[in-house]
């Protein structure tokens, strides 16, 4: 691993352990050139993803793209970063393990739409509403239904995707 300080390519892992979603192992590393301290986190990868956009192209599959669409979608709502992280490594373990060396983006978008349904309602109707192209206030109001009923059909859920 080449040093983020220095460039050397010369570092020693000093500790190693599991990261917190148990997913990864969290590698503390020094340099021994320039004593520069950081670390690393390493994750299985069971194939290279390819993604099939909608106008065809392929793109490399990119984790920190789907990251960033649930920091997106969850900005200032109150779900903690496990959540997230949790529901972003379930997602990336789904797709590598189907199979396919190709996923469509509206695939992973459906699986994105699924996983903030139960994390959080406000952020589903903010990624909804790109993810489906909303263009008119009919097109909330039918979203904002779907959650009313799932409200209905178990009263325990609070507004706001917890329960």
């Amino acid at each position: 691993m080449r040093c983020p300080f220095c460039g050397s390519e010369d570092t020693q892992v000093k500790d190693s352990r599991p990261a917190e979603d148990f997913t990864s192992i969290r590698r503390r590393r020094i340099c021994p050139d320039c004593g520069g301290r950081f670390t690393t986190f390493e994750r299985v990868q069971l194939r290279e993803l390819m993604v099939l956009k909608k106008t065809g192209r392929k793109a490399p599959f990119d984790r920190n793209k789907l990251v960033r669409s649930f920091q997106i979608a969850l900005r200032k709502r109150p779900v903690d970063a496990d959540r997230i992280e949790r529901a972003v490594s379930g997602i990336v373990r789904r797709l590598e393990s189907s199979g396919e060396a190709e996923i469509s983006s509206e695939q992973i978008g459906l699986q994105v739409l699924e996983a903030l349904k139960s994390l959080d309602d406000v952020a589903f109707v903010r990624y909804a509403s790109v993810y489906r192209d909303f263009s008119h206030a009919e097109d909330f109001e039918k979203v904002i239904e779907e959650i009313n009923a799932k409200i209905a059909r178990d009263p325990g859920l609070e507004p706001g995707g917890q329960s």
